[in-house]
């Protein structure tokens, strides 16, 4: 398949160009940067330059391939609710240039899915204005027209060297504020994903023609988020503590929610099998925390 990836220089989304190219398929990757549109080129990638603001040229470029993955988004929470507005524009801009059989997946999170037990690919997001996110809504909408849209809803932590999510984020509040902070009195397990995993996950659904409405890349159900703070405590030599949510600022409602979720329906359905480390395993790797 040639397959049109957004999103093909991020983290998980550079992950899905290699899984692809080595399962033989071609990519045609968007990429808004030359510096990294070269790294992309490098790789065995076909470079197109864009951004998720050029609507046009996401429809042209949809109806010119065998595939979609949609993973780009602009992770600049301060914005959020714009880029969410950004996300949902792009994604029906790519639906617009699809032909009915053309396998097309998104990105979304299990976060805030289920609160009080794991969450499962039958729970859905509201669709309601108040919840900012609209790729789901979006990817409904498109398989409500006939077409074979679907989404991937990631973990809160899908890990590996060179991440840039929550953990990291969590690691610089620790190092901002000497303390590797957790909510004492919350519960809370977060489900976990090494990147190369949620990558063939990707593949593996877009090979089987995109047949599901939504796939769960979870490979750890839940893993405790005492355990995730001693881990950046110890990597960052820091003091593990109680602290407040506030004390986490805008990352207060996920600290103190349980984001624990399985992917049994997912894993049947496509043979899929997590083969990279745990997250506590990646966690200990000194490479993690570098910036280099």
């Amino acid at each position: 398949m040639r397959v049109f990836v957004t999103g093909a220089t991020g983290f998980v989304g550079s992950a899905l160009v290699q899984e692809l190219l080595s399962h033989g398929h071609q990519v045609l990757g968007l990429s808004r940067s030359a510096e990294k549109g070269a790294g992309l080129a490098a790789s065995g990638a076909e470079v197109l330059h864009g951004t998720l603001d050029d609507t046009e040229l996401l429809r042209d470029t949809a109806g010119q391939v065998d595939a979609v993955a949609h993973l780009g988004f602009n992770h600049d929470f301060s914005r959020f609710a714009e880029n969410c507005a950004l996300d949902e524009r792009a994604i029906a801009a790519i639906g617009g240039g699809l032909s009915p059989e053309t396998p097309f997946l998104v990105t979304s999170g299990v976060a805030l899915l289920a609160r009080d037990r794991p969450a499962t690919e039958a729970d859905r997001h509201p669709d309601d204005l108040d919840f900012p996110r609209r790729s789901e809504k979006a990817a409904r909408t498109l398989a409500a027209r006939g077409l074979r849209a679907g989404t991937v809803r990631l973990p809160p932590t899908t890990h590996g060297i060179g991440d840039h999510g929550f953990v990291a984020m969590l690691a610089a509040r620790a190092w901002e504020t000497g303390v590797s902070g957790f909510v004492e009195e919350a519960d809370i397990s977060w489900a976990a994903t090494h990147c190369t995993d949620a990558a063939q996950l990707f593949r593996l659904a877009l090979e089987d023609g995109v047949r599901q409405p939504v796939y769960h890349a979870i490979a750890e159900q839940g893993v405790p988020f005492r355990q995730i703070a001693d881990a950046i405590g110890r990597a960052m030599k820091v003091p593990v503590e109680p602290r407040p949510p506030a004390h986490f600022g805008w990352m207060a409602p996920f600290v103190s929610t349980n984001m624990a979720a399985t992917g049994e329906q997912t894993a049947a359905r496509l043979g899929w099998k997590a083969t990279g480390p745990d997250l506590l395993s990646d966690l200990a790797d000194p490479r993690y925390f570098t910036t280099d």
